[in-house]
């Protein structure tokens, strides 16, 4: 099959086409940056770009849409709906007129919010800020189009944070502050998350090529779930540390977010501290993966060995080889 994957050139993106081209696809990536990985593979598009979006998907058996505006300081704010929202209209449309009937979109379990408990597919979302409201709008605008034919094949496939080896999100920031010593647990660190491998999260969104058509949405999450303080020990270890890191209680360390707020606002500076960023760590965020595996599929990499070759190649660690090879390890969430 023709596959194009838009947003291709991003973190999950470079490790999903291998995994498609081994099993014979024809695979472009349609990004706004280039494709360090696959240059031959890669042309320019941008999703808010209507023409550009329908040139690319001629002749496409399956689009992928792994392309979205993420980060918490994106400005200005109208960009979440422009590439989240517009842009998912425009692939919808180019979908359209293509006669492409299989898209597969990769949504966020940021639709969910600060929910409690273990949320899966049948939670009520709750999206708190402009990304997950612009991925579950992008998620209706998708479900349109499934529903305004018959034949379509719609997956939507909601990752938790997704973290592995060249990432520079939310575990690397935390692998490199606590490797020069610069990190302060917030709070006692109790809060469990859930995370998911890099290429175990590719290897789900090729999985899901082989399903029945019609409707299916996942989470997707690495299980068993951790505690912050566990990750935390757990990356002291590998780096070779001793002792506990120092902490802050959860009021002050809000009340200083609040005051990089405040500074942020007037300075126009993205500051690495915000009261927003605060909540977000000390907030549990746990999410059920069993519809995910009841579908036949297993997880290529444990969540264990995920986070080991994470911290090793992350951290410079001289364990990179053993790292790759198996082992114990603790627990992690970020």
């Amino acid at each position: 099959m023709k596959v194009v994957l838009f947003g291709g050139s991003g973190f999950i993106g470079t490790h999903l086409v291998p995994q498609l081209i081994a099993l014979g696809h024809d695979v472009s990536i349609a990004d706004i940056a280039p494709s360090k990985s696959y240059p031959r593979l890669f042309s320019r598009c941008d999703v808010r770009d209507a023409g550009a979006v329908h040139e690319t998907c001629a002749g496409a058996d399956v689009i992928y849409n792994l392309a979205a505006v993420h980060r918490d300081d994106v400005r200005p704010r109208s960009l979440y709906r422009e590439v989240n929202v517009d842009g998912a209209a425009n692939i919808c449309a180019a979908a359209s007129a293509h006669r492409i009937d299989r898209i597969v979109f990769t949504s966020s379990v940021a639709i969910y919010g600060f929910s409690a408990g273990e949320a899966d597919e049948d939670t009520e979302p709750a999206p708190f800020n402009d990304y997950g409201k612009t991925k579950l709008e992008a998620e209706a605008v998708f479900k349109g189009w499934y529903h305004a034919q018959p034949g379509r094949t719609l997956t939507i496939v909601r990752p938790t944070v997704v973290f592995g080896e060249g990432n520079r999100g939310n575990v690397f920031t935390l692998i490199d502050q606590i490797r020069r010593r610069r990190f302060a647990m917030v709070g006692c660190g109790d809060n469990i998350k859930s995370i998911a491998y890099v290429e175990n999260v590719a290897a789900f969104l090729q999985h899901v090529l082989s399903r029945p058509p019609g409707f299916d949405v996942y989470n997707y999450v690495d299980k068993p779930d951790y505690r912050t303080r566990d990750l935390v020990s757990t990356i002291r270890r590998q780096l070779g540390m001793s002792g506990e890191p120092a902490s802050i209680p959860y009021p002050l360390a809000s009340g200083i977010g609040a005051v990089c707020d405040a500074v942020a606002a007037v300075s126009g500076r993205t500051l690495p501290i915000s009261r927003i960023r605060v909540q977000k760590f000390c907030a549990p965020s746990r999410f059920s993966s069993a519809r995910a595996m009841a579908s036949g599929f297993v997880a290529p990499v444990s969540l264990e060995d995920g986070l080991r070759r994470t911290v090793a190649e992350e951290a410079g660690h001289p364990a990179v080889a053993a790292a790759k090879t198996g082992g114990a390890l603790g627990r992690g969430c970020t």
